[in-house]
């Protein structure tokens, strides 16, 4: 059992209340508070950016998504109003975005693009999953999503039951949980997932194993066990679900909720944020980042320009590797080389729907290719407690598959998608679909990908400078996390945490 963005999973911890940046600034080696997000309106989530020639604010938050919004609220919280929460978007939520899909004669629904589950939310007695509790306060509807209980197997040839390979996949990734463990104990060096499955006797040779490996890991991860840290995606799912290990519980929802998972966020911003909207300015792209020992000052897409004693950047790890802000002056080698480390991991669901259901009656199910993640995950939509009647299923790519689609078009993607559901079910005249979609989060110049992995090479160090200020410019994310890199928006997934360090 997981932890991320795969179904696009949000876990949030501790939600403690520190103001680093309204202290004086800490040398750059330091580590600060951190606003995570795994990982999109009322009042004041619609109003434009002001059009004003400059703005003076104590603090700038840059990034509207769960992490902005949870920094803005912990100011609020301590009497601080004087910041403004800038977002390159229309709205808030980061990537946490539903998007209206379906076409007559059915109604169209809300699907989520991004973040779709609650990964861990509490066991009775113990601590609970701060989203869950965000869930619960703003009664999102959600529903047990049955992962592992719920599920049909297929491969090429059609219907073709291999649970048995698939469980066996469920005990291997325990024992890989359980390797790390020793390792960090015998305070061993990490490796990758894939030596770690190794080294438990775990070496998937067929196309079933394959596929209920990646079930296990990449639809986690959203890459695979080579690309990924042994012990940092072990601790990533005990931190969540182990309760023993500081986890919230082995359970998961999902939401169905039609104003969309956002909701949690922005009814959570309507809460503090001031009705004139002068705290929040939307379709504000930032294009320049200066900073110094003065403050720190913001230039816009459109020229404009604030300016702050502080700044928290909550951009994600992929804008930040692709150079689409620019930092005057740069960011420092040790800085850089942290963002450099760090993999920003791409997952991506892709939406049909039918004029009819043709497909299983489980809620998941694995398709086994002779190529390894090849639309492997598909789940059902059109089931009772999800949207019933509804005509929709989805399938789930990650890594480097979901990359490569991102460079087709959506017919040239569309047509693969069904060829598969064509082999999966092969006494079927499998229909056009009335509709079709995916994002694609990779090219996304707003997020260059879905959520965070920590990769073998990525070091402790690393991390610590990742998260390091620079001066009056802070830095915060869900990759900046280390027990909640990652799980957001598992991208599927998508994590928000405040942590204290």
């Amino acid at each position: 059992m997981l932890f991320f963005f795969p179904r696009a999973c949000l876990v949030f911890p501790a939600l403690q209340v520190i103001l680093p940046l309204l202290l004086p600034p800490l040398p750059t080696s330091a580590i600060p508070a951190e606003f995570d997000v795994t990982l999109n309106s009322r009042v004041p989530i619609s109003h434009p950016a002001p059009t004003v020639p400059i703005k003076k604010a104590k603090v700038l938050i840059l990034g509207g998504g769960l992490t902005g919004i949870i920094a803005a609220r912990t100011l609020h919280q301590a009497g601080i109003t004087d910041f403004i929460i800038v977002e390159a978007r229309t709205e808030l939520g980061g990537r946490m975005q539903s998007v209206p899909f379906g076409r007559s004669p059915f109604p169209r629904v809300q699907v989520e693009q991004g973040p779709n589950w609650i990964q861990g939310t509490q066991t009775p007695g113990g601590n609970a999953n701060p989203i869950f509790e965000l869930a619960k306060k703003h009664g999102l509807k959600s529903r047990f999503n049955d992962w592992f209980e719920s599920l049909s197997t297929y491969n090429a040839s059609g219907p073709a039951d291999f649970l048995d390979v698939f469980g066996q996949s469920e005990d291997d990734y325990e024992r890989l949980t359980v390797l790390a463990g020793t390792r960090v104990d015998k305070g061993l060096v990490d490796t990758s997932a894939r030596t770690g499955y190794s080294l438990g006797g775990a070496k998937p040779a067929t196309p079933h194993a394959r596929a209920s490996e990646y079930y296990q890991f990449d639809w986690e991860y959203a890459q695979t066990p080579d690309q990924s840290s042994l012990i940092a995606s072990s601790w990533g799912n005990n931190y969540t679900y182990d309760v023993t290990s500081g986890g919230f519980s082995d359970d998961n929802q999902m939401s169905i909720d039609q104003r969309g998972f956002k909701t949690i966020a922005q009814t959570e911003a309507t809460e503090f944020l001031a009705p004139s909207g002068r705290q929040v300015w939307l379709g504000a792209t930032v294009r320049t980042v200066k900073h110094s020992r003065e403050g720190v000052q913001v230039v816009l897409a459109d020229g404009r320009e604030l300016s702050a004693d502080y700044a928290l950047c909550t951009f994600s790890l992929g804008v930040l590797q692709h150079d689409d802000v620019i930092f005057e002056p740069k960011l420092p080698d040790f800085k850089q080389e942290a963002i450099q480390s760090m993999v920003m991991a791409t997952y991506t669901k892709i939406f049909l729907q039918f004029p009819h259901k043709f497909w299983f009656d489980t809620e998941m199910a694995i398709y086994a290719d002779e190529q390894r993640g090849r639309y492997t995950v598909w789940q059902s939509l059109d089931h009772s407690g999800f949207l019933p009647g509804s005509g929709i299923i989805f399938v789930t790519v990650t890594g480097d598959f979901a990359i490569r689609i991102e460079t087709l078009s959506n017919a040239q993607v569309q047509e693969e998608v069904l060829s598969v559901l064509r082999a999966m079910f092969p006494s079927v005249l499998v229909p056009e679909p009335t509709d079709f979609y995916f994002p694609r989060w990779h090219a996304n110049p707003l997020f260059r990908g879905s959520y965070s992995n920590w990769p073998p090479s990525f070091a402790s160090q690393h991390l610590d400078n990742l998260r390091a200020n620079i001066g009056r410019l802070y830095f915060a994310g869900e990759a900046t996390s280390r027990k909640y890199f990652g799980a957001s928006l598992r991208f599927g997934g998508l994590v928000c945490i405040v942590e204290v360090t």
